[in-house]
């Protein structure tokens, strides 16, 4: 039987693309984006130069694929559903659960892009994604509809206090797991909420 799934990947070229990402973060930790050369990031990664042109254009090119990636990663955590919760604040939940510990997994990476000024591409993509879920949560407008508070300006305050929290979290090197965390959050979140109901 004929498979139409994706074609695969040779793992070698996954291997080279990792190795390149991995350089290249290795090298925002070291210094400024604007001193950042291809040649460097052939050097950190043991590849030529052409071997790094035969995946990515430039410096700009591999800074777009990996977001990409960091958003499709992301945004397969943040649509993913468990038949077995009873309510949408447990599948709320467990969404940010999954989020916090695939930002733990891959610690190094997310501490390098999100919590640096250098690369503000990244975080305008999680910011679109949170800003995307949260406006899509149900709740949200029943508890505006009773407060009188603008709806996009609690969207913006839930991305931008989301995202504050994970970076403070990373600079401080995950001093706390992402299920305390979570939870951490979502009583905050919940205080939050009924402080608002009783104005």
């Amino acid at each position: 039987m004929k498979d139409n799934a994706t074609p695969r990947v040779d793992p070698r070229i996954l291997r080279t693309r990792q190795l390149i990402k991995d350089a290249f973060i290795d090298l925002l930790q070291e210094m400024e984006i604007n001193k950042i050369t291809v040649n460097r990031i052939a050097e950190r990664a043991t590849i030529n130069r052409v071997t790094f042109y035969l995946h990515y254009h430039d410096i700009q090119d591999l800074m777009e694929k990996m977001a990409q990636e960091m958003a499709e990663d992301i945004e397969c955590i943040m649509l993913s559903t468990t038949t077995n919760m009873k309510s949408a604040e447990e599948i709320d939940s467990l969404k940010l659960v999954n989020l916090l510990e695939h930002i733990a997994e891959n610690a190094k990476f997310y501490k390098v892009v999100l919590s640096s000024t250098r690369t503000p591409i990244f975080t305008e993509r999680l910011l679109k994604i949170l800003t995307k879920s949260i406006t899509e949560r149900t709740e949200i407008d029943a508890l505006l509809a009773t407060t009188g508070i603008q709806r996009d300006i609690a969207i913006w305050h839930g991305s931008s206090a989301l995202i504050g929290t994970i970076v403070a979290w990373l600079r401080k090197d995950l001093p706390y797991t992402p299920q305390f965390l979570a939870k951490q959050m979502y009583m905050l979140f919940h205080l939050s909420k009924d402080n608002r109901k009783s104005i």
